[in-house]
């Protein structure tokens, strides 16, 4: 067992090493794994291919951004509980600078013909690449018939019955356990095949941290962990006198997802889309279709989108602060309360991640929350596409439920021929994600100055 407390790489070239990381983390968890695997397997041969992929599957089984979390572990692997930390927050920072500025501008200049423009082409963009989100993660986790009808399950209960979307995933998660009991066939996940090892590492596997596993270790982290996620909330109601703000609103209910958003960002993005929009009222739909496209161009996870959202929310309800720096405190706070969870499972949970691999029952389980987050991801396409190509829609049923429609009427000729433009790019032409904003951006500005 390697020593906690001595570091395989000098830790400041691993600072090094994350910093030029963090900053070419475009193009989504795909993208961002890439990146790692490039420059920590390729390039730098600091860990071995099997070992990075042992450490990718034990962070897909989490909630969370699963590429932020790789970063984590695999830091935790070459510098220990600090190492990890590094990564982790570097892995984050370049997303939450550049958030905070385009959040600034947003409010600031939002109403201005250049910002409109950009958007518009943004925002109409988000469309394909959502629908080919859709498609890619169908064409891996949908393999027979029982996963679809699965998949087209979770699409019906959040479309039309609106279920909350934690219990979508909790009942996709049984649903799958249950599958895997009697016809285990259905869920198994097949075998990854890799080649073998051409060069070896520098680091050998014996050589990286495993940790301790041991209760009281555990214990201690967890509620240290506990402690350091709820103090903002806490300390945020206690500094309103005990009543909620738009702080503790925030940090509850963003601090709720981060142990729900199984399936990736655009999976919760659904779930949060339509709780900020029609339950909170912190932005309007359109500009939450916004949010993400900013997001879509930056680099880190895109869950970094909530930040977005919060920094909107708490400049409209400031509860009693200056708007500027009500948004600043939220969007800071949503931060917080969405990432120190992803420390957490990395610190409890690598060391017992040998016992975890290969486990049959969470295997089955995860295999039918893969499958739900089809159905929810085509949730969320829906709703950007409908309230991206027309102004207005509503429920076609009761109240709250029934399947959304748009106001024919309202329809915006502008966001389809720009959305038509983005999907040619995207399907016909297959180009990667950021180009193809850049060019709808461009796009959307040369259409609003000459509109």
């Amino acid at each position: 067992m390697s020593d906690p407390g001595r570091h395989v790489v000098p830790l400041r070239e691993a600072f090094r090493a994350w910093f030029l990381i963090s900053w070419q983390t475009f193009g989504g968890p795909a993208g961002q794994i890439a990146v790692m695997h490039r420059e920590l397997v390729v390039e730098r041969r600091w860990i071995g291919e099997r070992r990075f992929l042992h450490a990718m599957s034990f962070c897909m089984l989490l909630p969370g951004p699963e590429a932020q979390q790789l970063a984590v572990y695999s830091g935790w692997l070459l510098n220990g509980w600090a190492g990890g930390v590094i990564a982790g927050v570097l892995f984050v920072l370049p997303g939450l600078l550049t958030i905070l500025a385009l959040s600034w501008v947003y409010v600031a200049h939002g109403d201005s013909t250049l910002v409109t423009g950009l958007l518009l082409g943004l925002a109409a963009a988000v469309i394909p690449i959502v629908i080919q989100a859709v498609l890619r993660l169908g064409g891996r986790a949908v393999r027979n018939r029982v996963l679809l009808v699965l998949a087209v399950a979770a699409f019906l209960a959040l479309a039309v019955l609106a279920v909350p979307f934690p219990l979508v995933v909790l009942v996709a998660g049984l649903v799958g356990w249950l599958i895997g009991r009697r016809r285990p066939d259905l869920v198994r996940v097949p075998e990854p095949t890799t080649q073998p090892e051409e060069v070896p590492p520098l680091i050998p596997d014996d050589a990286l941290h495993t940790g301790v596993r041991s209760g009281r270790r555990s214990l201690l982290i967890l509620a240290v962990g506990l402690l350091l996620w709820v103090a903002p909330v806490a300390a945020a109601y206690a500094l309103a006198g005990g009543r909620p703000t738009v702080f503790t609103d925030q940090g509850l209910f963003f601090g709720g997802m981060a142990l729900v958003t199984f399936g990736g960002a655009y999976a919760v993005l659904s779930y949060v889309a339509q709780a900020a929009v029609e339950h909170y009222g912190w932005l309007t739909a359109q500009e939450m279709v916004r949010g993400l496209a900013l997001a879509e161009t930056t680099p880190g996870p895109l869950i970094m989108v909530v930040q977005f959202v919060a920094f909107l929310g708490a400049f409209r309800d400031p509860a009693g602060l200056d708007p500027w720096a009500a948004a600043v405190l939220a969007s800071l706070l949503v931060v917080w309360v969405t990432f120190v969870p992803c420390f957490l499972f990395i610190f409890l949970g690598a060391p017992y991640v040998e016992r975890l691999r290969g486990n049959d029952t969470l295997s089955s389980a995860l295999t039918g929350v893969t499958a739900a987050v089809v159905g929810v991801i085509a949730n969320l396409a829906l709703y950007f596409t409908v309230h991206t190509l027309f102004a207005e829609a509503e429920r076609a049923g009761w109240d709250h439920f029934g399947l959304l429609v748009p106001v024919w009427s309202s329809f915006q000729w502008q966001p389809a021929v720009l959305g038509a433009l983005g999907t040619v790019l995207i399907f016909g032409l297959r180009w990667p994600v950021l180009r193809t904003l850049g060019v709808c951006g461009l796009a959307g500005l040369a259409v609003a100055i000459l509109t």
